[in-house]
């Protein structure tokens, strides 16, 4: 017969367990705060685990309807990342952001870049994601993205101490996604311009129960800032692209 020795090291009390960052309770939130960044609104940061837009994992931001204040629930962060001197990146926008707008909101524009991927995405993102380089990606991917390449992003973001987002129709909440945190902006309140309405579908704890209702700040909206300095474009296939990748 053979003995087997016990370790010499007492097993862990579930106390002790409960109580790490990385661990979190199905009825709470999960609380990592060394890898959040406070999004400027407190109602938000009390319902986002860690208190703030999660780094190092994929974010997904569904809306369907543009100008209703969707990017400038983002800028607070951003400008915080532009701030300690982090660079940030837009992956396929829609439309050119009015640079004016986001310097007013604190955003340096000579350390945010434009990225025109063509068909090409998801690559693009992935690879600025391995990068290590970027504070913050925003991209806008095609409704085409299939899950295997929503993987692959989740994975490439992992470990990174990088605020990762992705605009998508709200047609994907039906969809299932590796991405930990998921919600859904809507226009406000009929009557309030600056209001946004958030709900929570997807977070690490225990279900969200009710949606936000914000007032948002929407810096240069209504000044006349009609001259300012331009952001740095470049293609997904150009060296400089290259470089950054």
């Amino acid at each position: 017969m053979l003995a087997v020795a016990s370790s010499s090291f007492p097993a862990p009390a579930l106390a002790d367990v409960l109580a790490r960052g990385d661990i979190w309770r199905g009825d709470a939130l999960a609380s990592l705060p060394e890898t959040s960044i406070p999004s400027g609104y407190p109602e938000l940061d009390a319902e986002l685990p860690g208190g703030g837009w999660p780094r190092g994992n994929l974010t997904e931001l569904l809306v369907d309807r543009s100008g209703i204040g969707e990017i400038s629930l983002l800028l607070p962060a951003l400008a915080s990342l532009s701030a300690a001197g982090g660079w940030l990146a837009l992956v396929a926008p829609p439309y050119l952001p009015h640079a004016p707008a986001w310097a007013a909101a604190g955003i340096a524009p000579e350390r945010l870049l434009i990225v025109r991927s063509g068909q090409q995405t998801a690559w693009c993102l992935e690879q600025l994601l391995k990068s290590g380089g970027l504070a913050g990606v925003l991209a806008w991917p095609d409704a085409g993205i299939d899950a295997r390449a929503l993987r692959r992003l989740q994975v490439a973001a992992e470990g990174q101490p990088v605020f990762a987002a992705l605009w998508r129709s709200t047609a994907a909440a039906a969809m299932p996604s590796p991405a930990p945190l998921r919600v859904q902006l809507e226009k406000g309140e009929a009557g309030k311009e600056e209001s946004l309405r958030v709900r929570i579908l997807k977070r690490r704890g225990r279900p969200a129960s009710q949606a936000l209702a914000l007032t948002i700040a929407r810096p240069g909206r209504n000044k006349r800032v009609v001259a300012g300095p331009a952001f740095s474009v470049i293609d997904a296939g150009s060296p400089a692209a290259a470089a950054v990748a």
